[in-house]
C-alpha cells in the first residue's frame, strides 16, 4: 500500500511538472548563439562516441518522442542525427496505418522498426498515438485506448527483458508559446508545409490533449520505462537539455583519441585532366 502511495505521489509530481498549461519556470536569459553552438557541438560528439559504443557493444537503443505538436520534436531529433551515422541511427516516422495494418493487432506494426543489436531507433511519434491523438481526434474508441494503456508497460517490459534501452521523452510546450509557434507557421513560407488541417484541429483541444496526457502518464510511467519530461518553450536550451539527458541514460565510454597523419597522394603517373564537355553548374555566388 505505501508502494502505491508513493507511486502516487510520484505521478502526481510528474504532471504537476508540466502544469495544466505546460509552464514551468526556466531561465529567462536567451541563450548566446555562440554558446549554444559550442556546447551542442560538444554533445554532438559525445553522441559519436555514444554511438561508436552502441556498434562495439551490440547495444540496443530505443528512443521515444512524443508531444504536443510545436514542442520541438523534429527539430531536437535533427540535432541528434545530424552527425551521426545513418547505419547506426534510424528514424522511424509511420504514416497512417495502411488497410492491411489496421486489421492486424496494433502495436505489432511498430515491433519491426526495433533496433537489432548495434542500432539505435528514434521514434518520432510512437504506439502512443493511441494514447494522444487518436482519442483527442476520434480516430478511436475510449476502449481502444485503455487497451493500449493496459498493454503498453507489458510490452515495455518484453522490450526491455530483450535487452533493449528504452527511453521515452514527453516535450512540453506552453500554450502561448505552441500559439506564437504556430504563427510563425502561417506566415513563414517555408514552414507553411508543417501546418496541417490536423494541427488546427488540435489546436483547439489543448485540455483535452492534456488529460490524454495525464492519464498516459499515469498508466505508463514505470519503473522499467519511466517518462522524461522536457519543457521546451526555450528549444535551444531543451535541445540541450534533452541530448545531455539522453547520454546519461547510456554506459558508453568516451572515445579514445588518437594521433592521425594523411598518407602521402601518389604521383601522377603522366595523368592529364581530358578536356570533357562538363556541364558545370551556374556559380551566381
Amino acid at each position: 500500500m505505501a508502494k502505491k502511495k508513493h507511486k502516487q505521489h510520484q505521478l502526481e509530481a510528474l504532471v504537476s511538472s508540466v502544469g495544466s498549461r505546460g509552464a514551468v519556470a526556466g531561465p529567462s536569459a536567451k541563450l548566446k548563439r555562440k554558446v549554444y553552438e559550442g556546447e551542442l557541438r560538444r554533445l554532438q560528439g559525445e553522441l559519436v562516441a555514444m554511438q561508436e559504443w552502441v556498434k562495439t557493444s551490440g547495444a540496443k537503443l530505443c528512443v521515444v518522442f512524443e508531444g504536443r505538436d510545436t514542442a520541438g520534436k523534429g527539430g531536437t531529433i535533427k540535432r541528434i542525427t545530424e552527425r551521426v551515422s545513418p547505419r547506426v541511427f534510424r528514424v522511424v516516422a509511420l504514416p497512417a496505418p495502411t488497410e492491411r495494418e489496421r486489421s492486424q493487432m496494433y502495436l505489432q506494426r511498430y515491433v519491426p522498426h526495433f533496433p537489432a543489436a548495434g542500432e539505435v531507433v528514434i521514434f518520432d511519434r510512437s504506439w502512443y498515438n493511441r494514447a494522444g491523438v487518436e482519442p483527442v481526434m476520434g480516430f478511436c474508441t475510449p476502449e481502444e485506448t485503455g487497451r493500449l494503456l493496459e498493454l503498453a508497460p507489458l510490452f515495455e517490459r518484453a522490450m526491455v527483458d530483450s535487452g533493449i534501452v528504452l527511453v521515452k521523452y514527453w516535450l512540453e510546450v506552453s500554450a502561448k508559446e505552441q500559439t506564437r509557434r504556430l504563427e510563425r507557421r502561417i506566415n513563414d513560407p517555408r514552414k507553411v508545409w508543417k501546418l496541417s488541417d490536423m494541427d488546427l484541429k488540435s489546436y483547439s483541444r489543448w485540455y483535452d490533449y492534456s488529460r490524454a496526457r495525464d492519464a498516459m502518464f499515469a498508466a505508463t510511467d514505470t519503473a522499467w520505462a519511466p517518462w522524461y519530461v522536457a519543457v521546451t518553450d526555450d528549444k535551444q536550451r531543451g535541445r540541450l537539455n534533452l541530448i545531455s539527458h539522453l547520454l546519461s541514460q547510456v554506459p558508453y565510454k568516451p572515445l579514445a583519441h588518437h594521433d592521425v597523419t594523411l598518407p602521402r597522394r601518389q604521383r601522377a603517373g603522366g595523368y592529364l585532366q581530358p578536356e570533357l564537355p562538363l556541364r558545370y553548374i551556374p556559380t551566381p555566388f
